[in-house]
């Protein structure tokens, strides 16, 4: 078994979401993803971002009843992705699944899902083999909805998109250059996201690798350099030490 599919399963293991809807009725808690993970590995997408030329046709949805709800994709479009990230968006109490979705002609996207399907997506990058790869999620600019970040492009582009998550529909909020979060064939997307007590801080690289980046939001976006990069670097940042 290749290393990358192994790998997606043991993170979809740990994606599970344990919850309790206090006072939610039994349809609302039927429609609870308690787990998700990534299935029907698939080489019909070579880009091999990630390392090999395997990718994903399916997103599997294990409910809070046991039930399991499969949505496949068709044959121009994979998952192009490590794992499902469960987060839950809108504050209902239930998680979203978080995913990045390719086509075959206009590339990368960021998607959402629930129970039901796809809820909604950012705009596809416009050409085959063009990734994203996410950063993390909160209340970036503290206005009480969910910001979403990416790195857009992280091997040419190197662009950070910020979209907010708002009535079930993302906005691009703003962009900031000259960052990135990942390297060619690495199965791994690094930095991400922490909190040291003076709110959510988003952690990348300068786009020449050569920084570790803090990037948060207090009257704007402000940037800043953390320090020479390095992997134990970078687990140190996330730590807030």
């Amino acid at each position: 078994m290749p290393r990358r599919l192994r790998q997606g399963l043991v993170r979809s293991a740990r994606a599970a979401f344990c919850l309790w809807l206090a006072g939610a009725g039994p349809a609302a808690w039927a429609d609870t993803i308690a787990s998700a993970r990534f299935t029907e590995p698939t080489a019909r997408y070579a880009h091999g971002v990630l390392g090999d030329d395997l990718e994903w046709g399916a997103l599997e949805l294990t409910l809070s009843d046991g039930r399991t709800v499969t949505h496949t994709l068709p044959e121009t479009r994979v998952f192009e992705d490590l794992a499902p990230r469960l987060a839950d968006l809108d504050g209902d109490g239930r998680p979203e699944a978080i995913v990045v979705e390719s086509d075959a002609r206009t590339g990368a996207s960021l998607a959402i899902y629930t129970a039901r399907g796809k809820l909604t997506a950012t705009p596809h990058i416009g050409t085959r083999f063009r990734w994203l790869a996410p950063a993390g999620w909160a209340d970036l600019d503290g206005d009480g909805y969910t910001d979403i970040a990416y790195v857009d492009r992280p091997h040419l582009a190197k662009t950070l998109r910020i979209w907010r998550f708002r009535d079930g529909a993302l906005t691009e909020i703003d962009s900031l250059p000259g960052l990135t979060n990942h390297r060619i064939g690495e199965d791994f997307i690094s930095g991400g996201l922490r909190d040291c007590g003076a709110g959510p801080e988003l952690i990348l690289a300068s786009a020449d690798w050569r920084s570790i980046v803090s990037v948060r939001h207090d009257g704007g976006w402000i940037r800043r350099d953390l320090g020479p990069f390095t992997t134990a670097g970078m687990a140190r940042a996330l730590a807030c030490e």
